[in-house]
């Protein structure tokens, strides 16, 4: 897993302790300057998602960060929680699945480039044998 700071850290391990699934983190610092990580999980219900979203802003603010802001708790279907440095999206598995922000955040994929070809020799033309040299069929 990659280098997280503390405070993002924290917000990942608090996903872990309320058993959401499925998390992944994306490193965005090069996508944009709003923020460098978006972590994306998945609650199996409301009452989970918005249990995830209250125990992330727990662990982020006992880890001495701050908490920008919070939406969708109240319907619980799509949770997104500002740390600063991170956004947390916690989504239930069809909206997760509809909105695929993996596709959107993941990197592009590394398109193997083809080896160039070696240098093509052009074959001499073979030579003709002596005999041939020269004389004319009769």
């Amino acid at each position: 897993m990659m280098r997280l700071d503390k405070v993002t850290r924290a917000a990942f391990d608090a996903l872990e302790d309320v058993k959401a699934r499925d998390i992944q983190v994306f490193d965005v610092k090069k996508m944009t300057a709003i923020f460098d990580k978006v972590i994306v999980a998945t609650g199996d219900s409301n009452r989970q998602c918005r249990a995830l979203a209250n125990r992330v802003q727990e662990m982020v603010k006992a880890a001495g960060g701050k908490v920008y802001g919070v939406e969708g708790e109240r319907t619980g279907e799509w949770v997104l929680v500002d740390i600063g440095a991170a956004v947390v999206h916690i989504m239930q598995p069809a909206i997760r699945q509809y909105y695929n922000l993996e596709e959107l955040w993941a990197p592009p994929p590394k398109i193997a480039k083809a080896p160039k070809p070696a240098a093509v020799k052009k074959a001499a033309a073979p030579a003709k044998p002596r005999a041939a040299r020269g004389k004319r069929a009769t």
